[in-house]
Parts: structure tokens; sequence; C-alpha cells
């Protein structure tokens, strides 16, 4: 693969012709998101929240799936831990979702009374079963223009450095320097390849990867 503009744009042309073309949102939401950045209101800010919650360590298909039944179940129950738990049998996640839920309002504007998006990534770390990797996540889908450095997106940027010895240090759970810095100049040239947002282009090979279209 040689990292071009057209490379990347032929990702991204299969996957929407394979009907692939989403997270928690169309690729064409996220991008408008990510080129003006939309405030949510504490229940959509929510929604999103319980969404990675979800996503961790699942399909985006069986998430979007879950994550609908539940949104459903709040909207008409409000946060009941007996009946989400019968959606989906996870305490930890579960919990989380209805203290994410039922503190919504000062979760949403804490958030938002942040001033730049590192202050922004660190509070929603504080966040239940918000992590590291999640934060990023969480507030990509949010608007902000980042990159999620999971597993797919390390193994991918270790190709891009061409250093095969920095296979070693790829850890899903803790993300070192060095694989940072591999993922973060794949990105600046894609970037610059493309004029597209970095948090864009994190979705489109995060699907490609997935979905191998793009073959490690």
């Amino acid at each position: 693969m040689d990292f071009s503009r057209t490379w990347f744009l032929s990702l991204d042309s299969q996957l929407r012709a394979r009907g692939l073309d989403s997270d928690a949102q169309s690729f064409d939401e996220i991008l408008q998101n990510l080129t003006n950045r939309k405030i949510y209101s504490p229940d959509e800010f929510a929604w999103h929240c319980i969404y990675v919650i979800l996503a961790g360590g699942f399909s985006q298909k069986t998430a979007k799936k879950i994550h609908k039944t539940i949104i459903n179940s709040i909207t008409t129950n409000d946060a009941n831990f007996d009946l989400l738990i019968k959606i989906f049998n996870n305490k930890n996640k579960i919990n989380a979702i209805c203290k994410i839920w039922q503190n919504r309002e000062q979760f949403c504007n804490e958030y938002y009374k942040c001033t730049d998006t590192d202050s922004r990534v660190k509070y929603l770390q504080k966040l239940p079963h918000i992590g590291k990797i999640t934060s990023n996540h969480l507030a990509r889908n949010l608007g902000e223009d980042l990159v999620k450095y999971d597993i797919w997106i390390q193994r991918l940027g270790v190709v891009y450095s061409g250093n095969k010895d920095l296979y070693k240090k790829i850890d899903n759970g803790n993300l070192c320097d060095e694989i940072k810095t591999a993922c973060d100049n794949m990105f600046a040239h894609l970037v610059n390849e493309t004029n597209l947002p970095r948090g864009y282009i994190d979705v489109v090979l995060w699907k490609s990867l997935q979905s191998g279209l793009i073959k490690l």
C-alpha cells in the first residue's frame, strides 16, 4: 500500500459501495461534524456515551443493534437496571449506562465547559466505563478531530513506519509513545494528501481494516 490520496479515496469509495460507510453515524455525518462541530443536547450526549461503551469488544453491527434496543428502553422506561440487564447481560456496562443517563445533564454541561480538545478528552475519561482509547472514540463521535488509536490503527501505523520491530510494542490497553508517533506520522501524511480531517481518515482506515479491505 502506498498511503496516497488515490489509495485512500479508493478505500472510501469501496466502503460506500459496500454499504459499510458508518460508525455510530454515517461517513457523511461524521465528516460534517468534524468540519463543523455540533453541540449536542444532554440526551444526545448520553446516547453517544452509551454507544462507545457498548461498542468495546463487539462488531459495529452488533453494537448498533444493542444500542438501539437500549435507547428505546431508556426512552420508554428511563434507566431501569433490571430491564436493561435483560437486554445486555453485563453488569459493569449497564451500571455505567444507568449512571450516564441519570447524570447526563451534568456530564454534558461539564464537557462543554471545557475550553479545548485536550481538556474535553480528559473529562470524558472520568465518565463511567470510558477509558483512554474509548474517550478518543467518543470525542471523535462528538465532533473532535481525533484518532482512536485502537489495535487496528496501531498495526497500520507500524506498517507505515516501516519499522517491524515496533510490532512487539503494539498494545490495545497501553499505547506506547513510539506507536503513537508512528500513527501520528501516518495521519499527518494522509491529512496532507487528502486535505480531510484526521478523525475522518481514522474511521475510514479502521473500517477498511476491520472489514478486510486492507489486509495486513
